[in-house]
């Protein structure tokens, strides 16, 4: 048999394999738009001996996920800094100054995701690049994909819960903090992602199921 004959039939081979595995085990990577009406990214410091809490409140980007290989997926995500709320807006003005974020130079922050590691149906480790006050570092965020479905608008929603644990100061926020790493406020910052995203179709409006 002939070198073309054999890469012809080769060929043919694999073109029938892939008609013969049900369109159900093919990969399919859906495209959803982060709400950020019903997203947040909340999170917890120390303060003194007890800890306070806050939240960015506009949380937008996209999210590509693959349902039956969640390895396949990946997420570009900004946060806008000026959107804090602490519950007291003495607080947030300090948060928004220099000494904090510095909102006036960086206004906003971003996520990207480099891989990510699927540990079970639904659950996985997003790894990353986060930048915050101008500084980029990897970071890895656990995260679990809550479910899909219609809403009652017709279009199609997803919901996602992630959690990390970063350190501010290797973002260059040191205010009170002391040379130890102690100091009036704390360096660790538990962050907590609640996110809600749309499903967008090929147009990349959103889709319809109705």
């Amino acid at each position: 048999m002939s070198f073309r004959k054999i890469v012809l039939l080769s060929a043919l081979t694999v073109g029938l394999i892939t008609l013969l595995i049900p369109l159900s085990t093919r990969a399919e990577v859906e495209t959803y738009m982060i709400d950020k009406v019903h997203s947040s990214a909340d999170w917890r410091i120390r303060h003194l001996f007890s800890k306070v809490s806050g939240t960015f409140s506009d949380v937008t980007g996209r999210i590509w996920i693959d349902r039956k290989n969640l390895g396949s997926s990946k997420v570009e995500a900004t946060i806008d800094v000026y959107s804090v709320d602490t519950n007291h807006q003495k607080r947030d003005t300090h948060l928004m100054s220099s000494d904090f974020f510095d909102v006036e130079k960086f206004a906003i922050m971003t996520f990207v995701s480099t891989s990510v590691e699927a540990t079970g149906k639904d659950t996985g480790v997003i790894h990353g690049e986060l930048t915050i006050h101008g500084v980029t570092r990897s970071v890895r965020f656990p995260f679990k994909v809550l479910g899909f479905g219609p809403d009652p608008w017709g279009g199609y929603r997803s919901g996602f819960e992630a959690s990390t644990t970063l350190k501010r100061s290797d973002y260059g926020i040191n205010y009170g903090l002391d040379s130890q790493g102690g100091g009036a406020v704390g360096d660790e910052v538990e962050i907590s992602l609640l996110l809600e995203a749309i499903k967008l179709g090929p147009d990349g409006a959103p889709y319809r199921t109705k």
